[in-house]
């Protein structure tokens, strides 16, 4: 339980996710209203992005929602796909590659029902870190203190001893509440250099916290 521990967001930190436009464009051909399709598809998002219906479902409530037909409605998934995975980060998957052996390696990520096929085919992340928690597989989603709860409790870790990398302010501010360190990503750079740092540091044993 004294393990120093290093555990990264996916969406803008291991994955490059720029918008890709491609909701305007579906809006644009169906000669929808700016907006509407989030509007739309606000409670499908959301319950996606918990776990509380399937992937059959989703399609289900988009061709509902959106009176697409099956080929459009594949379409419709393939281009939100191709944004949600967006690119690899490989300068930083390699250097968290390296750390196999050193730390305990996790990720957390506020997901979408689907995700940890498509990223574990695509990107291997099952191979890169020792556990992957999903928001969608656990009904919780950041920067709900009880998600970084999830993440520390299945690595055996205290989060004290644990680093935490995202790119979004309020995920990373939970995770300090929590009791974790916490870096909000940027660049490659420093967040290398903020896990090197982390690491050099070690965990923080009973003897440690019993000395200050």
């Amino acid at each position: 339980m004294t393990a120093t521990c290093v555990i990264l967001d996916i969406g803008g930190v291991l994955e490059i996710t720029p918008e890709t436009g491609w909701v305007q464009r579906w809006e644009e051909r169906l000669e929808l209203p700016l907006g509407t399709v989030h509007e739309r598809m606000r409670d499908v998002w959301r319950a996606g992005s918990v776990g509380s219906i399937s992937e059959r479902e989703v399609h289900e409530q988009v061709a509902a929602h959106l009176g697409l037909d099956t080929p459009q409605v594949e379409a419709f998934m393939a281009d939100l796909w191709a944004e949600y995975l967006g690119t690899p980060n490989e300068e930083l998957i390699e250097y968290v590659r390296g750390l196999q052996g050193r730390c305990r390696l996790g990720i957390l990520s506020n997901s979408f029902v689907g995700a940890r096929e498509r990223e574990s085919a695509l990107y291997h992340f099952d191979e890169l870190v020792e556990q992957i928690v999903y928001s969608h597989e656990i009904g919780i989603e950041k920067p709900d203190l009880r998600a970084f709860e999830a993440v520390c409790a299945g690595l055996e870790v205290q989060p004290e001893n644990c680093l935490f990398v995202d790119d979004a302010a309020a995920n990373v501010e939970a995770a300090q509440a929590a009791g974790m360190h916490a870096h909000l990503f940027r660049d490659n750079t420093g967040a290398i250099a903020r896990i090197a740092s982390h690491l050099e540091a070690g965990p923080l044993t009973p003897a440690r916290v019993l000395l200050g």
